[in-house]
């Protein structure tokens, strides 16, 4: 008898072991046709690189704090009902609910523990948890069986299911949440997963034919631009995701045939798609995951086995689905950005909408590509691009190359441009710098030259103001470097008619659309008797607007305070120390660059655009008509505007004149609201997002035919 079992041990452990190769040897395999073999060593001295515990920049809360009494910030009116089912581990639990009190929110929620019969004093101690609902199964159900229970007693119309196996960082419910109204038919939204130690752990998954799951990004540097922009995804991990309660109902929850674990939240993906809706990966929302602490790791033992009897499961359920699903050697950098038509924007910097007009311009057509499909990937020329920046154009579904990830575009477009459809070069300079290059190593790419202004008109207008030869000479250079640019390309964005005529006649066999500035429609926020003063948006920065405040503070704003000595006019963008001193002057505030305008349109009675040179469309006076604030300007800052004086706008072209239009728009209500209202359909008919997504459509769709 011992010696039977003996030989059986030893015959069952030597199974185990040859499970276990054979298994390590598919994950081989696999993985030298998904990456090569550069791709495979690299993945595998990801793995077992060491490295400290955890990373210090996540500042992971101390499992063993002795417990004290503590209070969740959660609401009895919940948007989100936050789920979190639990077997044992308290430990993990309660740092769990401490990192939710840490990071907040400001959407209102509930929690919920649903205590899954364990084995030790979790449901004593989570008791004494103020604002915390605790649920408790008589059995054991496992975590497809909790889950259900919990959303069954949710009183949010969101359900966010987390295991208590993570701690979660600022942000990381609101994000979610607004991942899950902003995109359209999004039925699942999930968290960017990160190890304790700071590697990525998921960046959504990917599903292949066969029903195997890929974890995207696993092991690699969780800041790379690849993982921080939203995007759509097969599914996402069941350790923190969010849906709506009415469609997880409508769909049956969690399938019990599951239970108690694995291929459950990719089933619940499968079922959510089945439906119409899209499941969204949203990295803002970072949690950390300690995966495997209930589990563990190995698939061959324990729970972590039923791994590969629901992955049968899941074929059978999925056949016809998975068919149209990438094969399992599929390449990753082929399939882990989805299936859209690729762009690649290149510009000076990375876009600021509170800098300046071409920022706000930028950003708008970024989400208007996101919203039409394209993937889009946006590099700015300096390489810099701050953690703030990076989740704003995130969430637009915009791939930041920046430094260090990216250093060199000519490389990172030698290995991506067979991917790209269309290159678009913002302004004159970059054009310059990456057409050629652009060419070369994306051939099959539309090439766009997108103006942003006719630098050389602008150029032009001031050697005309100043009379400067020298800069006379450097306007007609620029002007043969533009035209010829427009030329090399395949189709010019230029945002005024007037400059569109002017190239009809300098370069007449190009092609030449009108993008221009594309702004919302706020609305006016404030009746004029509620109003005063007068404000300028714009940075001092750029030359046209230093001449115009020069001016306006010089020669306007005297003859208006004669009038009305209390008047006082806002600067609103950046200003250098020497700029701030001549502009120091009574009457005059400068407030530097601000992050939201909409307080200032709704304060002031009348927005100043006293341009005396330029080119383009001024977005300062889009801005104040997007929110009914009447402009007083010259006929540069009108230029191209389809503005009328008198109707939407009032035009001055000397100073006389400038502060007696200032003057009279200031006591006039009757007229104050007449321009309000013509700048707010000007706005609505000329610098909409769809009159922008038209000329995009058009110009891109030519793109694929």
């Amino acid at each position: 008898m011992g010696t039977r079992r003996q030989s059986t041990s030893k015959t069952s452990g030597m199974g185990w072991r040859l499970k276990r190769w054979r298994y390590l040897l598919r994950r081989v395999s696999g993985s030298l046709a998904r990456r090569g073999l550069r791709g495979t060593l690299q993945r595998i001295s990801q793995e077992w690189r060491r490295r400290p515990a955890t990373d210090s920049s996540l500042e992971l809360l101390p499992l063993d704090t002795p417990f004290t009494p503590f209070t969740l910030p959660t609401s009895d009116t919940p948007v989100v009902s936050v789920i979190i089912p639990v077997y044992g581990k308290l430990a993990w639990t309660l740092a769990c609910l401490r990192s939710i009190v840490r990071a907040g929110a400001d959407t209102p929620f509930e929690v919920i523990v649903v205590d899954d019969a364990s084995p030790d004093a979790s449901a004593a101690t989570l008791r004494k948890v103020a604002g915390l609902r605790l649920l408790q199964n008589r059995d054991n159900l496992g975590f497809t069986g909790s889950c259900n229970a919990g959303a069954a007693q949710a009183r949010g119309d969101c359900l966010l299911f987390l295991n208590n196996d993570t701690q979660v960082t600022s942000g990381w419910l609101d994000t979610l949440h607004e991942c899950l109204v902003q995109e359209p038919d999004c039925g699942i939204a999930g968290s960017r997963l990160a190890y304790p130690d700071g590697r990525l752990q998921e960046a959504g998954g990917i599903v292949c034919s066969d029903a195997s799951c890929w974890n995207v990004g696993r092991f690699e540097d969780r800041n790379d631009p690849r993982y921080r922009y939203r995007r759509e995804v097969d599914y996402v991990s069941g350790a923190a995701l969010m849906i709506r309660r009415r469609l997880f109902a409508s769909i049956g929850g969690f399938d019990a045939r599951y239970a108690p674990a694995y291929y459950e939240d990719t089933d619940l993906a499968f079922s959510v798609r089945d439906t119409g809706q899209r499941v969204i990966y949203e990295p803002r929302s970072l949690v950390i995951h300690m995966e495997g602490t209930t589990s563990g790791t190995d698939v061959f033992s324990g729970v972590k086995q039923q791994q590969q009897t629901n992955r049968k499961k899941f074929a059978q359920t999925w056949s016809r689905v998975l068919e149209r699903q990438p094969a399992p050697d599929a390449r990753v950098e082929s399939i882990m950005h989805g299936t859209g038509p690729h762009i690649l924007i290149v510009d000076t910097t990375t876009p600021e909408p509170a800098r300046d007009s071409g920022s706000l311009r930028l950003v708008a057509l970024f989400k208007l590509l996101h919203d039409m499909g394209w993937r889009t990937s946006f590099l700015p020329d300096d390489g810099h691009a701050d953690e703030a920046h990076v989740d704003m154009l995130g969430a637009l579904g915009v791939q930041v190359l920046r430094r260090p990830w990216v250093r060199d575009a000519s490389a990172w477009l030698s290995r991506h441009g067979d991917d790209l459809d269309a290159v678009m070069l913002c302004r004159s300079s970059i054009a310059d710098q990456y057409l050629s290059v652009a060419r070369r190593h994306a051939p099959g790419a539309q090439v766009i030259f997108d103006t942003v202004d006719l630098h050389f008109l602008r150029e032009q207008r001031a050697a005309d103001l100043s009379g400067n030869t020298a800069l006379a000479r450097q306007a007609e250079a620029s002007r043969q470097r533009e035209l010829a640019l427009v030329e090399a390309s395949d189709v010019t964005f230029v945002v005024s008619p007037v400059e569109r005529e002017l190239l009809a006649a300098e370069a007449p066999s190009s092609r030449v659309e009108l993008l221009s500035n594309v702004h919302a429609v706020y609305g006016r926020k404030a009746a004029f008797d509620t109003r005063k003063d007068l404000v300028f948006i714009g940075g001092f920065n750029h030359p046209p607007n230093a001449d115009a405040l020069r001016w306006m503070v010089q020669e306007i704003l005297p003859r208006i305070r004669r009038k009305l000595p209390d008047v006082t006019l806002h600067i609103l963008g950046d200003a250098p120390a020497e700029a701030r001193r001549a502009l120091d002057v009574p009457g005059v505030m400068l407030h530097g660059r601000v992050d939201d305008l909409a307080p200032w349109m709704s304060r002031c009675r009348i927005s100043v655009a006293p341009l005396r040179y330029g080119a383009g469309v001024k977005g300062k006076v889009n801005m104040a008509m997007s929110h009914g604030l009447p402009v007083v300007a010259t006929p540069i800052a009108t230029e191209g505007m389809h503005l009328v004086d008198g109707e939407d706008v009032l035009v001055a072209e000397d100073a006389e004149a400038f502060a007696t239009a200032v003057l009279r728009l200031h006591d006039d209500p009757e007229l104050w609201l007449q321009l309000s209202d013509g700048g707010l359909a000007n706005v609505r008919r000329y610098f909409s997002f769809a009159a922008a997504r038209d000329t995009l459509e058009q110009v891109l769709q030519d793109t694929m035919d």
